[in-house]
């Protein structure tokens, strides 16, 4: 893993996921939502994004976690990436996360409901045309988080 893209619902532990993975690896985390949105919550335009991406996957490491719903344009950066992580939580799950942390606007509730039956297989396409040859992972929760990291733990301790 030397490039990874980390997809999902709005409050499933995608920067979570990310700094953990980055700890374990070493490689920089690129928080998305941070470079995405503008003052006011403004979206970026989607040639902005795309251009703004394209210089990012030139790095030659990274962990991108972000999922921007109808505003993003994932072709980028699953093109360069060499793993995809899709955290595909239940809805429950993510609704009472995003109460917990914090206040939400409008958008994000209706993307958080729509997101397994409209943005999730957007994604899936994305990932098929744009990164066919990628390590794919669906974690359905945090016990399979729980063991994907595992993994990664001792696949980073194997190496010299």
């Amino acid at each position: 893993m030397q490039r990874a893209v980390i997809l999902g619902r709005g409050a499933a532990g995608k920067s979570v996921l990310a700094a953990r993975l980055g700890e374990i690896t070493g490689l920089p985390v690129i928080e998305l939502d941070k470079l995405f949105w503008q003052p006011g919550l403004t979206p970026m335009p989607r040639d902005q994004w795309a251009a703004r991406q394209r210089d990012l996957v030139r790095r030659p490491a990274w962990i991108m976690d972000g999922d921007l719903g109808r505003y993003d344009v994932t072709g980028p950066r699953l093109a360069a990436a060499d793993t995809v992580i899709v955290l595909d939580f239940p809805l429950l799950r993510c609704a009472w996360r995003a109460v917990r942390r914090s206040r939400e606007r409008g958008d994000f509730w209706y993307w958080l409901f729509i997101y397994r039956h409209r943005s999730l297989p957007v994604i899936q396409q994305a990932i098929a045309a744009h990164a066919p040859r990628s390590d794919v992972y669906v974690l359905s929760g945090p016990r399979a988080v729980r063991n994907f990291l595992a993994q990664v733990t001792r696949d980073a301790a194997a190496r010299p």
